[in-house]
């Protein structure tokens, strides 16, 4: 049974950093390309970050620079650092594994 906990959100002001983890348990989490969703309020859910199972990483335009989604396969956990974060970052981040499963999200709060 694969299962996704995030955690790591919370409240920060602009200009400021997180870093959000993921952990997985069930399958084989070296195989598995992972990625980071948000939903902003009202909005729908967005693609932010994907690494896959050699370590490339893509980026959503909006986060190019400011973000950067890693992993430890040691660990079967996801990470995303946050740095400079804008109040149009507010939303729920979501691990996501293999397009295929969620996790719960973790709520991040930017104030202006």
């Amino acid at each position: 049974q694969v299962q996704l906990r995030e955690s790591g959100g919370g409240l920060v002001q602009e200009g400021g950093s997180l870093r959000l983890s993921c952990a997985a348990s069930g399958g084989i989490f070296s195989a598995s390309t992972m990625g980071w969703y948000r939903q902003a309020p009202g909005k729908q859910r967005e693609w932010t970050a994907t690494i896959t199972t050699s370590g490339n990483t893509n980026y959503a335009n909006s986060v190019k620079g400011r973000f950067t989604i890693s992993r430890d396969n040691a660990k079967n956990t996801v990470y995303l650092q946050m740095n400079n974060l804008k109040s149009e970052d507010t939303a729920v981040y979501f691990c996501r594994r293999d397009s295929a499963y969620w996790g719960q999200g973790t709520q991040v709060t930017v104030s202006s």
